[in-house]
């Protein structure tokens, strides 16, 4: 059974850092590309990070997040530094056939382009 499992949530003063994994069972996450994307209360999901061949990230977290493999650990991590308010969120990791994000693939941030989806991690960002 394919399944991805978000874990690394919690809450967090601004500024401050949290990493979020996405941990696979039932297949491996170095055949798959990985996105990570993020939903806030009564917004889209929108797209966050995605690692393929190539790294995406959304202008929005450009220089303060940043996606990595483990391939060893079969996880995918997302680390996020200086965090701000809106960064508060539900994330998501999903997965998409490798390569299909790649140079001129398909759209990274189109949560319709993947396949397989984890059940969420809550990221608070208070004082």
């Amino acid at each position: 059974q394919v399944q991805l499992v978000e874990s690394g949530g919690g809450l967090v003063q601004p500024g401050g850092s949290l990493r979020l994994s996405c941990a696979a069972s039932g297949f491996t996450l170095d055949s798959y590309d990985i996105g990570w994307f993020r939903q806030r209360p009564g917004k889209e999901r929108e797209g966050v990070s995605c690692i393929s061949d190539i790294t995406y990230y959304a202008d929005s977290v450009k220089g303060r997040f940043t996606i990595s493999r483990d391939n060893a650990k079969n996880t995918v991590y997302l680390h996020m530094n200086s965090l701000k308010p809106e960064d508060t969120a539900v994330y998501y990791c999903a997965a998409g056939p490798l390569g299909r994000f790649g140079w001129g693939g398909s759209i990274w941030y189109s949560p319709q382009e993947y396949d397989y989806w984890g059940q969420g991690t809550q990221v608070t960002v208070s004082s």
